[in-house]
């Protein structure tokens, strides 16, 4: 079982008991304003992501982790890489680095935290050459964690199904500074 320790966060594959928490940060309306349409999501649509999440990492050797505080033990939501398959302009070799965090968690470093512990992961375990994040135009959070994450613009683009901007941010294993 993939698991990784940071000073304060448990990146580890989901469980049972983690619907009903990520179901109520899927469900925030403050959560969910950058993602997709900006829909809030159900038990049951989280539920099937997290059946997603979990076949992606049977499948790809990655996926989404679970964020859990060590601390509480409360689940904050997920950080982690996926394919980005909604953009097939970036190629099928593209792995992108992405995060969610109930918005109680906000402000804290721990969407920086996770998500440097998910690229070194990346980079280093998983081996990949070269990852990628794609934030909406001004989500300025999810920009920040980027900019910590030492990632650079690549292109902008539109997103093809929402027609919102969208920036393209790399990070390659020559660039990484672990």
């Amino acid at each position: 079982m993939t698991e990784i320790r940071t000073p304060r966060l448990l990146l580890r594959r989901w469980h049972d008991d983690d619907l009903a928490p990520m179901a109520d940060i899927n469900a925030d309306p403050q959560v969910m304003r950058w993602i997709d349409d900006g829909s809030v999501r159900d038990l049951d649509d989280t539920a099937e992501a997290i059946e997603r999440w979990e076949e992606e990492w049977d499948e790809e050797g990655f996926g989404l982790f679970a964020v859990e505080l060590l601390a509480s033990g409360e689940l904050a939501g997920f950080t982690g890489l996926s394919v980005p398959d909604f953009l097939p302009e970036l190629g099928p070799a593209a792995v992108a680095i992405s995060w969610r965090l109930g918005s109680q968690f906000w402000g804290q470093g721990y969407g920086a935290e996770a998500a440097q512990a998910t690229l070194e992961f990346a980079l280093q375990d998983r081996g990949l050459d070269r990852v990628i994040s794609i934030s909406r135009v001004g989500d300025d959070a999810s920009e920040n964690v980027i900019r910590k994450l030492g990632m650079v613009l690549e292109r902008e683009t539109t997103h093809p199904v929402y027609g919102f901007p969208l920036r393209v941010h790399t990070i390659d294993l020559t660039e990484y500074q672990a």
